[in-house]
């Protein structure tokens, strides 16, 4: 299409946007040849017309991507809101951010930016009074600042450091190992590998990690399961030493860390999200065997800490909000736990082991708070925190008093917390000064009432004092899965949003982790309509207390949550104005083809090769779903090309279904980064770029004026999470 021609459709956009589905401006989307590939399950046959997309390297997905993108990106850079929006989430993503300082060997790790960095920089400081120094900066690593730093571990004795890069936003990471006084890498390089961290060995001489099969042409096969290696500093990768690997089961993943005593090997064995494995290794003798701790596959365990042979473990078996019991690694029959913590009335989230106390985080009605306890159990109090918000991470060591909390809500940025354990006293460490009134705004909680009864709680930020009025434009955010809790956050993005005039609600949907067990079982399996249920009846809720109107409500949410939006969208196309499905799984057949660690979303989503949940999964897939004739909302899909843990396949099997069936001028929109992935990693730049696609999208389908002169108005949008990667091991550290 020429650029004349282009111009000429950004404006019909435009028009369309603002008058609904006036007949003759319709949008002309490229056509989409349709394959004849057909699937038969359980004697039910079901066409895939566009299985060719997931060969990423086939000309026609090439032309695809291609196509969509040319279409797309002029129509909303055209949109009036999009140049104001852009603006000023450049202003309001210029502050100052720190990551929770890690503490080794008296040297303090953390992460640094200083605003509009498009990578955080890792410094390192001898004190906490003393400036930091930059020991690694990712931004100079390629112009565009595609490449990230994923993670960092510093060695014991803090004189060196294993990090990880991860390119265009990919899960593979490369590691390599610096040191701390000059700066200066190693030689050795580890590949093969994602989702977890490495475990240093106590005298900091090596570390064990979890390694992918090698595919022919190099690269990890994931695919295949990882087994657990141990590398020596100093020699080839070629040369590490298998430690374990699972020769018994299909799918279980093993991931290793050393005890800080340095007794044990701790290697967690993941397979989904609703139960694992624990098994030891004795480090002491010369090649001990591994032997189980928890081996009946019947709750979640995840190693606290220990003190000699007992661990402390929290559990949710027969505590569905959890609890914290002590297992002596001798005798580890159930009948001869002690329960330290039992379950209370509050979701017990996290628990660390901190200067020889446990720290636990709680959540009440997805709200944080945190009690100190003794090993023996015995309560100490509460800890002092800033409001009711959220512990967003954690950092330290076992015997150390001194511990960095991260805490933050939806108004105010993550500052950082320095607690001692033994005061049981916080004191604010860093707390980043933001270019922006919150003032003006507020957040409250309200319940509302799903389908089947169940009460289910929210989040309503807007400004104080809006009126309710019935036409207030509302994007309401869910995410509902993976035993994932939705807490009071803050981000660039959602503070634009409130300053354009609109509200953001967060729902606390069943799926998620706000109410323990039952709740995220509640909406799993072949209960993950009980997800939509809630999200509808919480967009029904938003209309009868007088927020807003259909026509001024849109819906957004990524990953798993971008398979909520599709399927609420296809479920009550009436209810909405605008839909932002973001690198979203929706192929609900074919979601587990994708890789092995895709095969493990099944503890949530269920498989069509068994009959009952194949029935409810093509109950809601959103790619078998689509419907002609109808008029959907205004949607602007998003995915990536770079995507390994959602492929970009999903994305376009729905966007070309969802072109093709749209029954009104409503647009159906893809837009496709080509040099970025699940999120992880992606740069500042990217980020406004894609919030300014999708904000400006939104505003013009709810009919949200472009601001008026002046400074644009700041943005803050709460974190997002993703269908997530396998949960980590229990560790002092933030997962």
């Amino acid at each position: 299409m020429r650029d004349d021609q282009m111009r000429n459709v950004g404006a019909c956009f435009v028009t369309v946007m603002l008058s609904g589905c006036a007949a003759g401006t319709a949008l002309n989307y490229p056509p989409v040849p349709r394959g004849t590939q057909v699937d038969v399950y359980h004697g039910v046959t079901v066409a895939d017309p566009y299985r060719g997309f997931e060969d990423p390297d086939a000309e026609a997905t090439r032309r695809f991507v291609a196509e969509q993108n040319a279409l797309a990106s002029p129509w909303i850079d055209a949109l009036p809101q999009r140049a104001w929006i852009e603006q000023r989430l450049t202003q309001l993503w210029n502050y100052q951010r720190y990551g929770v300082p890690r503490k080794r060997g008296g040297r303090y790790f953390y992460l640094r930016n200083d605003g509009l960095q498009n990578q955080s920089v890792l410094h390192v400081s001898d004190s906490l009074d003393a400036p930091g120094r930059v020991l690694l900066d990712p931004n100079a690593q390629r112009a565009d600042a595609t490449i990230a730093l994923a993670r960092f571990v510093p060695s014991p004795d803090g004189s060196l450091v294993a990090y990880s890069l991860s390119d265009a936003g990919t899960d593979w990471e490369v590691w390599r190992f610096r040191r701390v006084v000059d700066g200066k890498d190693l030689p050795d390089e580890l590949r093969q590998t994602k989702f977890w961290e490495l475990s240093w060995t106590p005298d900091g001489s090596g570390v064990y990690y979890s390694r992918y099969p090698a595919l022919p042409a190099g690269g990890g096969d994931d695919q295949g399961r990882p087994a657990v290696y141990l590398h020596r500093l100093g020699s080839a990768q070629s040369a590490d030493a298998l430690v374990y690997a699972v020769t018994d089961h299909p799918r279980r993943a093993p991931s290793a860390r050393v005890t800080e005593d340095g007794r044990y090997l701790v290697i967690s064995l993941f397979d989904g999200y609703e139960a694992n494995g624990i098994e030891l290794i004795d480090l002491r003798p010369s090649g001990a065997k591994p032997r189980p701790l928890f081996d009946r596959w019947d709750a979640l365990y995840s190693v606290i800490g220990n003190d000699g042979d007992t661990f402390y473990v929290r559990t949710n078996r027969a505590a569905p909000r959890g609890r914290v019991i002590a297992v002596d690694a001798r005798q580890p029959a159930a009948d001869a736990w002690r329960t330290l913590i039992p379950e209370s009335d509050a979701t017990l989230e996290t628990v660390g082991l901190h200067g020889g106390r446990l720290f636990a985080s709680y959540l009440r009605d997805a709200r944080g708070s945190a009690e100190l306890f003794e090993t023996s159990g015995q309560r100490i109090g509460a800890v002092p925190l800033p409001g009711l918000g959220t512990i967003a991470g954690l950092d330290g060591t076992e015997r150390d008093a001194e511990v960095f909390i991260a805490y933050e809500d939806s108004l105010q940025p993550r500052q950082i917390l320095r607690y001692d354990v033994d005061a049981n006293a916080t004191r604010t460490f860093r707390r980043p000064s933001l270019a922006a009134d919150t003032s003006r705004f507020e957040t409250r909680q309200e319940f509302f009432t799903s389908r089947d009864g169940t009460r289910v709680p929210m989040f309503i930020t807007q400004r104080r004092g809006a009126p309710r009025d019935g036409d207030q434009p509302v994007m309401l955010y869910g995410y509902g899965g993976f035993d994932v809790a939705l807490t009071p956050s803050f981000s660039p993005a959602t503070l634009a949003w409130l300053e354009m005039g609109g509200t953001y609600v967060q729902a606390n949907l069943r799926g998620g982790g706000e109410y323990g067990r039952a709740w995220h079982e509640a909406g799993t399996r072949t209960r993950k309509q009980n997800v939509f249920d809630d999200f509808i009846a919480a967009a029904e809720h938003l209309i009868e207390a007088g927020y807003t109107r259909p026509q001024r409500l849109a819906i957004i949410g990524r990953s798993n949550g971008g398979l909520l939006v599709a399927a609420t969208l296809l479920q009550r196309p009436d209810l909405f104005a605008a839909a932002l499905p973001g690198v979203g799984v929706l192929d609900m057949l074919r979601y587990q083809t994708a890789s092995a660690n895709a095969r493990q979303w099944s503890s949530d989503y269920g498989l069509a090769e068994n009959a009952e949940e194949f029935a409810a999964l093509r109950a809601y897939s959103p790619v078998h779903n689509v419907k002609a004739d109808v008029c959907y909302p205004a949607t602007l899909i998003t995915t990536a090309e770079r995507d390994d843990r959602v492929v970009p396949w999903h994305s376009y099997k729905f966007a070309a279904e969802l072109q093709r069936a749209q029954a009104c001028a409503k647009p159906v929109l893809l837009r496709v980064e080509t040099r970025a992935g699940h999120g992880a990693g992606k740069p500042v730049w990217m980020q406004i770029e894609d919030v300014a696609d999708q904000w400006a999208f939104a505003a013009q389908a709810l009919q949200m004026p472009a601001p008026g002169p002046g400074p644009a108005a700041k943005l803050a949008v709460p974190a997002v999470p993703a269908v997530p990667a396998p949960k980590q091991p229990a560790t002092t550290s933030p997962r």
